[in-house]
């Protein structure tokens, strides 16, 4: 049964297509559910789709060459993600993981170039989303060199508060699971350290934490360690 246009007619990255664009764009693709903390796909492994995903958080992993894996970033709804093809790789350069139970649509590589080159909304909307993720990674890289530990993570949940926040009584919540050690991963830091500086912070009424909940309850103060200016 091809699937519902309705899907996609609301996301930026469709952002101006009609209908029967729409429909050309669904025709190849299909619908997958991932249960919580399944890979969809797992670094270096041959690129053979490209995603957009629907519902749910995915987490990006790397590896890196000494066997750590580092959280390169999340993934909203509404995200392109896994485009090897765009980026004329052959390979995954991450694995990607559900953070939550996820609906996502999928693609076979093989049609990228045809659908990048008849609907140029698509294939700018990519390369946006694309070229934004590597300043974020430029932006982590000089993190990671210029500034302390309480810096990064004070940094790291702001930056997943901006992209996932929800607003409670108790403050913002960052809108999926997130360990202690998933933001360890994030910051290039240890469990311990991290569960030190949140314990502190909680103290001080800054945030909230739960089992893998983190609920923001001060932002202005956050913001304020995150650019080193709380005494």
């Amino acid at each position: 049964m091809p699937l519902d246009r309705s899907i996609i007619a609301r996301l930026s990255l469709f952002e101006g297509l009609g209908p029967a664009e729409l429909d050309s764009i669904l025709r190849d693709a299909r619908s997958v559910r991932f249960a919580k903390e399944t890979a969809i796909f797992e670094q270096e492994a041959e690129a053979r789709s490209f995603y957009v995903l629907l519902a749910g958080h995915i987490r990006v992993v790397r590896t890196t060459p000494d066997g750590r894996q580092v959280i390169a970033r999340y993934i909203s709804e509404g995200e392109i993600f896994g485009v090897a093809a765009a980026l004329g790789r052959l390979t995954y350069p991450a694995t990607a993981i559900a953070a939550v139970d996820c609906v996502v649509l999928v693609w076979p590589n093989a049609v990228w170039p045809d659908l990048s080159s008849r609907f140029p909304v698509l294939a700018a909307g990519t390369f946006k989303t694309v070229g934004a993720r590597l300043q974020d990674t430029q932006a982590r890289v000089m993190e990671l060199a210029t500034e302390q530990v309480e810096q990064r993570v004070a940094s790291a949940l702001l930056r997943l508060v901006k992209q996932t926040g929800r607003k409670t009584d108790a403050g913002i919540e960052i809108d999926f699971p997130i360990s202690r050690q998933d933001i360890a991963e994030m910051t290039g830091t240890t469990l311990h350290t991290v569960s030190r500086l949140l314990s502190a912070w909680e103290e001080r009424g800054i945030i909230v934490s739960g089992r893998q909940r983190v609920t923001i309850t001060d932002a202005h103060r956050l913001v304020m360690l995150a650019e080193h200016r709380d005494g």
